[in-house]
């Protein structure tokens, strides 16, 4: 039976109506977004690569030291060189850092016997130090963090800071009230390598309660980052929350402005400003893609942090205020300075180290690893995977 006109012209303007929604819906648009933007298909324009991770992995290659009776606990240890185990802890987080170490004390330092270095803006307690100098046959170290170090500098203005945390909630950013959260970003950026206990260390291995190791490591890592000229290690790159660091792009762009000698001639700026792959992210954040080195896992060299050039930079960037006004973190702000002023042949991706901070692993396809599945980068909801910054890495640098 053939169907009335008007019912057909109904029925075309009914499909009209729902293929014009479903285009602006998921369609980029050429004016402001705004954070709903974020959740479409407007801000992925990639595609799910399949994970390099799938490969077998082994070891780096060229040199790498092995484990011998030089690396003893204590004194006798001395081929090890000066590098820490580095970690921020709470007291409170006792059960979850010595889940961390026991992770670490398994698949590496029970052969290296690196010391563990523990900083806290509050003394430790007895408990704390005792139970975590049981986990481990290295020395172990605990320190307090400097009131100078921690405390909210004197230039921030309360009234300004209370009423940017209402901004930042409003966009759902997480711990935006938070003040020890801005406290920790800004001493991890640029005050952690100034305390006294690392001034005789070069090099760190940051470790956060609360996260896994899953392969066993058979070489020192340390003189792995020193014989071949490292400056950073990292095992995952996500990218951030546009709305939490609006002005920090825009900043550097300003310091850059003062100083362009400082940028490297081999940088990974292409990485830092890339607008094809989540063109909303570089939007909402003027200029920046977002890309960083997830920093509850680093490796690396102080030297860096140290050098007149990050110095001023972190000084740029603490004199504007967005350690506080916004949500900078220390991951953004350590990566757009290794992106920078670095060589990106210096950074190294550390794929035969199995790790897992919820909720995102680096599992290498290795003999070495257990209770990991090769290639998984998330066991949350697969709209995750988009966060992943590693293919752009491999993009704009390397895949060593």
């Amino acid at each position: 039976m053939a169907i009335a006109r008007p019912v057909r012209a109904l029925a075309l303007a009914v499909l009209f109506i729902l293929i014009f929604c479903f285009y602006n819906i998921f369609q980029p648009s050429d004016g402001a977004h705004d954070a709903s933007s974020l959740k479409t298909k407007a801000d992925f324009h990639g595609t799910f690569e399949r994970d390099p991770n799938l490969d077998p992995t082994g070891e780096p290659p060229g040199k790498l030291v092995r484990t011998s009776d030089d690396y003893a606990p204590g004194k006798a240890g001395t081929a090890r060189i000066p590098a820490t185990l580095l970690a921020l802890v709470r007291n409170e987080e006792l059960a979850g850092m010595l889940q961390s170490m026991e992770d670490l004390e398994r698949t590496w330092n029970h052969k290296f016997n690196y010391p563990w270095t523990f900083f806290n803006d509050v003394p430790f307690t007895a408990e704390f130090k005792r139970k975590t100098s049981a986990a481990t046959k290295a020395e172990c170290r605990y320190e307090v963090i400097p009131k100078e170090h921690w405390e909210k500098p004197s230039w921030i203005n309360d009234d300004l800071f209370a009423e940017s945390v209402k901004i930042l909630e409003e966009n759902d950013i997480q711990y935006a009230g938070m003040m020890s959260y801005h406290q920790m970003c800004r001493w991890n950026s640029g005050l952690f390598y100034k305390h006294p206990a690392l001034a005789d260390i070069q090099y760190y291995w940051r470790v956060e309660p609360k996260v896994h190791f899953f392969c066993d490591v058979d070489y020192d890592v340390f003189r792995y980052m020193q014989d071949h000229n490292k400056t950073y290690g990292f095992t995952i790159s996500l990218y951030d929350a546009p709305q939490s660091i609006p002005t920090l792009w825009p900043e550097t762009t300003k310091f850059l402005a003062e100083h362009p000698e400082y940028l490297h001639e081999n940088r990974a700026e292409g990485w830092l400003t890339d607008r094809v792959r989540r063109p909303v992210h570089n939007e909402m954040a003027n200029g920046y893609s977002t890309c960083h080195f997830w920093t509850n896992f680093e490796i690396a060299d102080m030297n860096f942090w140290r050098s007149p050039v990050y110095e001023e930079y972190f000084n740029h960037l603490d004199r504007a205020g967005g350690f506080f006004y916004e949500r900078w973190g220390d991951a953004p702000v350590h990566s757009i300075a290794l992106g920078l002023f670095e060589d990106k042949n210096k950074i190294h991706w550390f794929r035969d180290i199995g790790y897992q901070h919820i909720p995102f692993f680096n599992c290498p396809n290795s003999p070495k690893c257990r209770g990991c599945e090769a290639g998984r980068l998330t066991d949350g909801e697969q709209w995750l995977r988009k966060e992943d910054c590693r293919p752009n890495w491999f993009k704009y640098a390397h895949m060593d």
